[in-house]
C-alpha cells in the first residue's frame, strides 16, 4: 500500500484526500457535529389506534398462517423518513393477533419483551418457561431475556394484544440471538394466574387506583417485580378533565391505553386516544396528557438504561 506524501501537502483540500487515502476523517472540519448542547431526536411522536389495527389483524388472520410467519404482529415502526423498525430509538411496539383455537410456536431471544393484552378470551395463554400464563383484558406479561415463550389459544375468541420490546437497543449493541424451541409449541402443564410474569389487570387496577396522588388527578404504580433490565412498566391513572403535564426528559416511551379517553401533547403533536391505542414518546420532547374520561394507561420507558449510564436527565 502506498502511504501519501504528507509533507506534500499544499492545502487543506488536499489534505482531506490524503486523509481519505488511508481511510480516516479529519476532526475539524465535520459536516454533522457529534457533540451538542442538548439531545437531537430523530424520531417523531406518533399515534396508532386500535380499530384499524384490529381490522387489519383481522385481514392478517385470513391470508397469514402462523405456520409459515414466526409471528402474526403489526410492526408500529416510528414515522420518521427511513425508518422501517423501531417506534422510538430503543424500543418496538407492535400489535399482535392469535386466532381462537391457534397457537404460535415457542421461541427464545435475548431482547427483553412484554405484552399488554386488548382482548382474550377464557383459556388464552403465553407459554414462559413451561408454565401456562393467562391473559385477561389488561393483563401486563413478561418474557425476559432468553426465556422460552409462546402463545395457545385454546379458547374459541381471538386474542388480541400489544408487544413491546427492546430489539432496536440489542441490535444497536450487537448481542442479537434467537432460537426456535425444539418443539412447536413448550409443553406446558401448568396453569399459574399468580406468575411472576405477570400482572393481571384484576389486581394492579384496584391498586393503581388507591395510590395517592403523584400530580393533581394523576395515580402511578410501578409494576413490578418481576422486572426487565432494560426497560419498565408503569400503570398511570388520569382522571377525567385532568392535565399532566411532563416536562423533557432522555427517557425514550412508549404508553398503551388500556380503558378510558383522552388527549396526549407531545412535542408539537397532539393526539386523541382510547382503549387499545399505542402513543409513541420519543425522549427530549415535553410531554401533556388530559383525560376526557377516566384512563388506564400503561408507560414503557428506557429509563433504567439511562438511568444505569447517570443519563437520566430532565430539563
Amino acid at each position: 500500500m502506498m502511504h501519501p506524501d504528507f509533507d506534500s501537502a499544499r492545502d487543506l483540500p488536499q489534505l482531506h484526500q490524503m486523509l481519505d487515502a488511508i481511510g480516516v476523517k479529519n476532526g475539524w472540519n465535520k459536516p454533522t457535529p457529534s457533540l451538542y448542547p442538548q439531545p437531537k431526536q430523530p424520531f417523531a411522536a406518533a399515534h396508532w389506534d386500535y380499530a384499524s389495527a384490529r381490522a387489519a389483524l383481522d385481514a392478517a388472520g385470513r391470508l397469514v398462517g402462523t405456520e409459515w410467519a414466526e409471528r402474526r404482529n403489526l410492526i408500529l415502526a416510528n414515522p420518521t423518513p427511513g425508518n422501517e423498525y423501531p417506534t422510538v430509538t430503543t424500543l418496538v411496539a407492535a400489535y399482535q393477533m392469535v386466532k381462537g383455537g391457534e397457537s404460535a410456536r415457542s421461541h427464545r431471544h435475548t431482547p427483553n419483551a412484554m405484552r399488554v393484552v386488548m382482548e382474550a378470551g377464557p383459556q388464552a395463554y403465553t407459554i414462559v418457561d413451561g408454565v401456562n400464563v393467562p391473559m385477561a383484558r389488561g393483563d401486563v406479561l413478561l418474557t425476559p431475556n432468553w426465556a422460552y415463550h409462546g402463545h395457545d389459544n385454546r379458547s374459541a375468541e381471538d386474542a388480541y394484544w400489544i408487544d413491546i420490546l427492546d430489539a432496536p437497543l440489542v441490535q444497536m449493541l450487537g448481542p442479537m440471538f434467537f432460537e426456535p424451541h425444539p418443539d412447536h409449541i413448550e409443553r406446558a402443564s401448568t396453569v399459574d394466574p399468580a406468575s411472576p410474569m405477570r400482572f393481571a389487570f384484576e389486581v394492579y387496577a384496584p391498586a393503581l387506583l388507591a395510590k395517592p396522588e403523584s400530580a393533581p388527578g394523576v395515580r402511578q404504580l410501578s409494576l413490578g417485580p418481576a422486572t426487565l433490565d432494560t426497560f419498565d412498566r408503569t400503570a398511570i391513572a388520569l382522571s377525567a378533565h385532568g392535565r399532566w403535564h411532563i416536562p423533557r426528559h432522555t427517557s425514550n416511551e412508549i404508553f398503551v391505553v388500556v380503558e378510558g379517553a383522552g388527549r396526549s401533547t407531545i412535542g408539537d403533536a397532539s393526539f386523541a386516544w382510547g382503549p387499545g391505542d399505542v402513543l409513541a414518546a420519543p425522549s427530549w420532547l415535553a410531554q401533556t396528557h388530559k383525560a376526557e374520561r377516566d384512563a388506564i394507561l400503561i408507560r414503557m420507558s428506557d429509563a433504567p438504561v439511562m438511568r444505569a449510564f447517570h443519563w437520566l436527565r430532565s430539563a
